[in-house]
Parts: structure tokens; sequence; C-alpha cells
């Protein structure tokens, strides 16, 4: 799932929120509980990966060129996003491997 999707449908669900609290006359406590939403999104998106994502990364590492460029574009510390891109990459490389 890319970013793009991602944000297009948190930007949908803002909006049926805003809605929601025009509708039931609270539109303030609406707003407050829409910048958490987004705060603890951009937060899970942006935060470091656990030592079991680490091995993970160790895993696939050395087995596609396009995914050790990624591994080396994250650096030491990678975080939740960059995992799944990771992931991702490799799976398509896999994938691509396989129907060969």
């Amino acid at each position: 799932m890319s970013v793009t999707l991602l944000v297009i449908i948190g930007l949908i669900v803002t909006l049926l929120l805003h809605f929601a609290g025009v509708y039931t006359k609270s539109v303030r406590i609406v707003w407050i509980a829409i910048l958490f939403l987004w705060a603890v999104a951009i937060g899970t998106f942006t935060n470091e990966i656990k030592p079991e994502g680490y091995k993970e990364i160790k895993a696939m590492q050395g087995k596609y060129a396009e995914t050790d460029a990624l591994i080396k574009k994250a650096g030491e510390e990678v975080s939740f996003y960059e995992l799944m891109q990771i992931k991702r990459n490799f799976l398509k490389n896999k994938r691509q491997e396989e129907s060969q």
C-alpha cells in the first residue's frame, strides 16, 4: 500500500469525522480527535522498528541489489515505513525470480 493511498484514506476519514462533528454540533471535540489520530499515525510510521525487524532485514540482505540499496539508504535506524518499503521490494523481486 503506498503512502499516497494511505494519505487519501486519512483525508476521507478526516472529512467524514468533520461532517459527523458538524452534524452532532461537536466540531471542536472532533477536530481534537482528528489531530490526535493524525499524530498517532505519523508517529507510528516514523518510529524506529523493534529488534526483530532488524533480524528480518538481515535475512533479506544480500539477495537482491534493489533491496540492498534500500537497506543502505535506510541507514542505522530504520523506521517502520522504511521496513515496509524494504519488505515490499524484497517480495516483488522474489516473485519475479520465482516466475522466471
